[in-house]
This record gives structure tokens, C-alpha cells and sequence, in this order.
């Protein structure tokens, strides 16, 4: 039986903060609303909402990746209001109540309330997101070497949830109808809220997470204090995300430089420039120091763009492709693949987490750039077993399961050398002001990696309402596809480690 010790008056539990684990179920119960979705939401797209349209995989792809942009892409604002007005604790319930609204909404039969129910999700995302994550980070001290365990524990809290929630609210669309499973996840987001609401009241998290200041939490705003006015604009914004993700149709560009563009794809050009702007500031404003972790902290979202690039697929492409060219017969339903990644991190997550603490105490622990090389190539080597899968197919283009279990648990195994490490390293190459916008633009990178999870979507498109393309056709579309993902990112895992040396230098006494 475990027991709690105090450590300089802090609660502790199995050798950590014991608010690490209020955490963890809140992030459990949240990433199981966020997954259950995800699983469901590519397929119902091209089964529901664009089953009309004779180019539904590009319709689908493009609402796909404007989401998971726009998702990911709200953390930076919602980092940043938490910095300045709201505080982490404040943030965390204001987004989880929007994104349980979205839940719900998704949860109604009706293409309007699909596209709010979407928006919903967004808002409360950026607010949720960047500061759960921050939460964990301030749990320990500078320099304490738990922190890679810590945040690789609280990493199996969100695969936990991202394993069950595939399984069974995939279940539930499948025997009682897609609406079902959207809100038992729903109802994953309220129990994630009512977790943290509990490590309050215990008050296991002492005074952090509260308002950077008191007098700015009040302050008014059109006779509206900034505690009630940051939730009511927060409201508002979710029927002009709707209309943004509603015109996922090429509204630009053309022939022009622009290109087939439309509105979440110019948003992301405008807010790259402005990310590159002021972060220009930053770094100008920082002294050298600060200056040489912050590039560093720079390169390491920017790798974890490429790898996220991959990776995402999962709940596009590989998810069609499991759909139309992989035997389940049996085994599981396309949408409940979704769980087969994170079921790798659950059953690998401890034994790499004691790795790296086995390997600090030899002092053989790789440096973080060597990590993420290394990730790179596993997602490379991933795509290249999917690709050999056609040379098993049968007649009608379907291949053994076991190519997808494969690929799932190599990349998984190379989301565990960066995703956890890299949520570390950002709370210490961060200086403390710009910490949670700092986090933001982690969490920025997936967004961005949505743009090229987009891209690739609508290369490999197929055109499934025409009745001349079988599951060979789809099958040689998608395989060619996999191998020229394989090769960008092996490219990608090598360059990274090549260029590693220069890296670590950065870094200085930052592992």
C-alpha cells in the first residue's frame, strides 16, 4: 500500500507532488472527451456530413486539418491571458465547460450545431490545454530531476484516456449511432473538470495556478470585470470559429500566388508572421542567455511539427485507410484504431520513464536533440512497414492488421522519445514571464502540423463515391503515399542528428 510523506512541507505521493496526480485524472477525463471525438469525427464526416459531395475525402481533409489547427492554435492566446489576467486554475475550468459545451452540442443532429459544437472545442481547448500542462511543470523546482518522469507519468494519464475513449465511444456509434459517442465524451470532460475541482478543495496544489494579479482579475472592461468580461468574448468567438470552419471550401488565391487557399489556411500565414514578429521582440528583449534557449526551445517545436506532421494522420488518413484497406474483421472497428497508440504509450510509458532515470544515474542519458532524431526516424521507419503492406493484400486490397499494429507501436515508441520530453524542456529553456505562452507555441506546432496533415490528406484523397475505384485503387494510392511520408521524415530524423552537437550547445546545462 502507498503512502503520502511530506517533503519540505510538501505533499508527496509515489515520489512525486501529490498534485501531479489530481492532474493526471483531469487530463485523463479530458483527453478521453478530445479522443473519443477525434476517433469518430473523419469518418463522420465522410459517412454523414459530406456523404453527398462526389470529393467527400477532400471535403472531410480540409474541416480535418481546420480544426486541429485551430485547436492547437488557441492555446497561444489562451497561454497568454492565463499569463497576464486569468491564472492557470481560472483557465482550466473556463475552457473545459466550453469544451464540454461542444461535446454536447456535437452531440445534436444537425450540420449548423456540427460546425459550433467544433468552434466550442476550439476555444475551451486554447484555455484547457497550455495550462494543465504548466500546472504539472510548476509542480516541481528548477533543476529537479523528476520533472522528465513526472511529466512522462502524467503523459500516461492522457494516453489512458486517449486508449479508452476510441474503444468505447467508438462502440457506442457503431450499435446505437454516431451522437451516442459524441456524448459519452461529453461527459469524459465534465469528469475531467470534476478531478481538478477536487485537488482544489484538498488544496494539494498550495497557492499555485491563482491570478498573476488580483487588481488585473478584477479590473473592469466596459463595466464588466475581467474574470466575468474573458469568458463572455470567449463565448462570442464560437459562432465566427463556426463560420470559419463552415467555408472550408478554396475562398482564395486561385491561379494567384496565393494559391487554393482558404480561410483557416491565410489565418495561419498571418499568425505565423506575427508568432515570428514577437518572438523577434522577445529574443531581442532577453539577455544572452535566455536568448540561446529560447532558439533552442524554437528548434524543438519546429521538429516536433514535423513529427506531429506524421503523426496526426492517424485520425485522417490511417483512420480511412483502416476503414477501406485493412482486414478488422473481428478485431475492432476503423474508428477504435485510434486507440492502438495509445494503448503503446500505456504499456511502454513507466519502463521508458525509468530508462531515462536509469540511464541520468550513468550519465548516458541522450541529450534532448539526440531524442528527437531518433523519434524522427522511428516515424519514418513506421510509414515504410504501412507502405510494404500492399505486397500482402488480397483481392478486393485488403491487408493483415498486423501492418497497422506495427506502425502504431513504432511511431508510438518515437512519440515517447519527444512529445514528454520535449513538454519538459520548454518549461526550462522558458523564461518564467513567457512560460505559458511559451507553451502555447509548443502546443502552436500541432497546429501547424495540422496544416501539413491537410496537405497530405488531399494528396491522398480518393474519390470513394465513384464507383470505379476499388480497394486496390485506394490501396496503391495510399501505400505510395506511406513511402514518401517515410522518406521526408527519415531525411528529417537524420539531419536532426547530425546537426545535434550545435544543439546541445544551446542547451548549456539544460539536458
Amino acid at each position: 500500500m502507498s503512502k503520502t510523506i511530506l517533503t519540505n512541507q510538501e505533499p508527496q505521493l509515489f515520489g512525486h507532488p501529490k498534485g501531479l496526480f489530481y492532474l493526471f485524472f483531469a487530463e485523463l477525463w479530458e483527453r478521453f472527451s478530445f479522443y473519443g471525438m477525434r476517433a469518430l469525427l473523419m469518418l463522420y464526416m465522410v459517412n454523414e456530413i459530406f456523404v453527398a459531395l462526389a470529393e467527400k475525402d477532400v471535403a472531410a481533409a480540409a474541416v480535418y486539418a481546420s480544426y486541429g489547427s485551430l485547436v492547437y492554435a488557441s492555446t497561444v492566446v489562451g497561454g497568454r491571458i492565463s499569463d497576464k489576467i486569468l491564472g492557470m486554475r481560472s483557465s482550466i475550468f473556463l475552457g473545459g465547460i466550453l469544451m464540454s459545451i461542444g461535446h454536447f452540442v456535437l452531440a445534436i443532429e444537425n450540420d449548423i450545431a456540427f460546425f459550433l459544437a467544433l468552434a466550442f472545442i476550439v476555444v475551451g481547448n486554447g484555455f484547457f490545454k497550455p495550462n494543465i500542462s504548466t500546472f504539472v511543470g510548476s509542480l516541481y523546482k528548477d533543476g529537479d530531476r523528476r520533472k522528465d518522469s513526472g511529466f512522462t507519468i502524467f503523459y500516461m494519464g492522457i494516453n489512458i484516456g486517449g486508449f479508452v475513449a476510441p474503444l468505447l465511444c467508438g462502440w457506442l456509434a457503431a450499435k446505437y449511432g454516431w451522437h451516442y459517442g459524441f456524448g459519452l465524451a461529453g461527459i469524459g470532460m465534465l469528469a475531467g473538470l470534476i478531478f481538478f475541482w477536487s485537488g482544489i478543495k484538498k488544496n494539494v496544489f498550495g497557492d499555485r495556478g491563482l491570478p498573476p494579479s488580483q487588481a488585473v482579475y478584477e479590473k473592469k472592461i466596459l463595466g464588466i470585470p475581467q474574470k466575468i468580461f474573458v469568458p463572455i468574448v470567449a463565448f462570442l468567438c464560437a459562432p465566427l470559429i463556426a463560420y470559419v470552419l463552415a467555408s472550408y471550401k478554396a475562398i482564395a488565391g486561385g491561379d494567384t500566388f496565393l494559391g487554393d487557399q482558404n480561410y483557416v489556411n491565410l489565418i495561419f500565414k498571418f499568425i505565423g508572421v506575427a508568432i515570428l514578429i514577437y518572438m523577434g521582440i522577445i529574443l531581442y528583449n532577453s539577455t544572452a542567455d535566455e536568448r540561446k534557449k529560447l532558439i533552442m526551445a524554437l528548434l524543438i517545436t519546429f521538429f516536433m511539427t514535423l513529427f506531429w506532421g506524421f503523426h496526426e494522420l492517424s485520425g485522417s488518413v490511417i483512420t480511412l485507410f483502416a476503414d477501406r484497406n485493412v482486414d478488422l474483421d473481428g478485431i475492432m472497428n476503423a474508428s477504435q484504431t485510434n486507440s492502438l497508440n495509445s494503448l503503446v504509450i500505456i504499456v511502454l510509458s513507466i519502463p521508458v520513464s525509468l530508462l531515462w532515470a536509469y540511464l541520468s544515474k550513468k550519465n548516458l542519458n541522450p541529450r534532448t536533440p539526440y531524442k528527437f532524431g531518433f523519434g524522427l526516424l522511428l516515424a519514418g521507419l513506421s510509414f515504410y512497414i504501412l507502405s510494404l503492406s500492399g505486397n500482402n493484400a488480397d483481392e478486393n486490397g485488403m491487408v493483415p492488421f498486423a501492418y497497422l499494429f506495427i506502425m502504431y507501436f513504432i511511431i508510438s515508441i518515437g512519440e515517447l522519445f519527444m512529445s514528454p520530453v520535449g513538454l519538459s524542456k520548454i518549461t526550462d529553456l522558458s523564461p518564467k514571464r513567457i512560460v505559458a505562452f511559451m507553451m502555447g507555441i509548443w502546443f502552436l506546432s500541432s497546429a501547424y502540423a495540422f496544416q501539413i496533415v491537410g496537405f497530405i490528406s488531399k494528396q491522398l484523397a480518393v474519390e470513394s463515391t465513384d464507383v470505379n475505384v476499388g480497394g486496390l485503387d485506394t490501396l496503391s494510392i495510399y501505400t505510395d503515399g506511406f513511402l514518401l511520408i517515410a522518406k521526408y521524415a527519415l531525411g528529417a530524423g537524420l539531419i536532426v542528428i547530425a546537426f545535434s552537437p550545435l544543439m546541445k550547445k544551446l542547451m548549456g546545462k539544460v539536458h
